[in-house]
């Protein structure tokens, strides 16, 4: 009896393990074709004979991005949109330029972690986390310094100095998707209906109708 349960513990533990991590890739690169009229969970592989280099290849993180814009920041992806052979390889990355006192607001990665290091000036960073705690862990950054933001949790960025800010950042999908709080709860198409915000924020219905008019 004591060994069957040891099985049965040990089973468990067998397919947790085997839940907990990505399949294995069956072949050497799968890159994408995003043009196919097949749809599946990912992107379509291209036909390895019509791959080329370029698809392994992006150039321009060395550019500055345009931060002028309302909230003075501006985010270089580099995702399988731009790289097709990072197609089932589970990484991505991306280049974040601050203005003095610019914001990455606060957004979310439904399908990736993200690990953030400062090239340039000074990050406020920090992220939220869940209910009912919603505990804000909140650090300022240097030139040099790394922070992790978890998957899916409520995180943001802020310039604090007088200077313009770049930073790197790695993220573990191919395609992390992003949801900027602000632009998703006001500026939805069609809008949520202005009475479920007003109970939402607990502010006058003349406040949401305001935010809305933002975005």
């Amino acid at each position: 009896m004591a060994t069957y349960i040891l099985l049965l513990a040990f089973l468990a533990l067998t397919f947790s393990a085997a839940l907990a991590s990505d399949n294995s890739p069956l072949q050497d690169f799968c890159v994408a074709s995003p043009n196919s009229p097949v749809l599946v969970n990912g992107l379509v592989c291209k036909d390895p004979e019509l791959v080329q280099v370029d698809d392994f290849f992006f150039s321009g993180l060395h550019l500055s991005g345009n931060t002028s814009n309302p909230v003075g920041s501006k985010v270089t992806p580099v995702n399988v949109a731009q790289i097709p052979g990072l197609n089932t390889l589970g990484i991505s990355m991306a280049r974040v330029d601050y203005a003095p006192w610019g914001v990455n607001p606060p957004h979310t990665h439904p399908r990736a972690s993200e690990i953030l290091t400062v090239l340039e000036g000074t990050l406020e960073v920090g992220f939220v986390t869940s209910n009912p705690e919603n505990r804000l862990i909140t650090k300022v950054l240097q030139k040099g310094d790394v922070f992790v933001f978890p998957v899916n949790l409520i995180h943001f960025q802020r310039n604090v100095g007088y200077g313009n800010a770049v930073a790197i950042v790695a993220l573990n999908s191919q395609n992390p998707g992003v949801i900027t709080i602000a632009n998703a709860v006001f500026g939805s198409k069609p809008d949520i209906s202005s009475d479920i915000l007003v109970k939402a924020f607990q502010v006058d219905k003349n406040v949401i109708n305001y935010v809305q008019s933002r975005f």
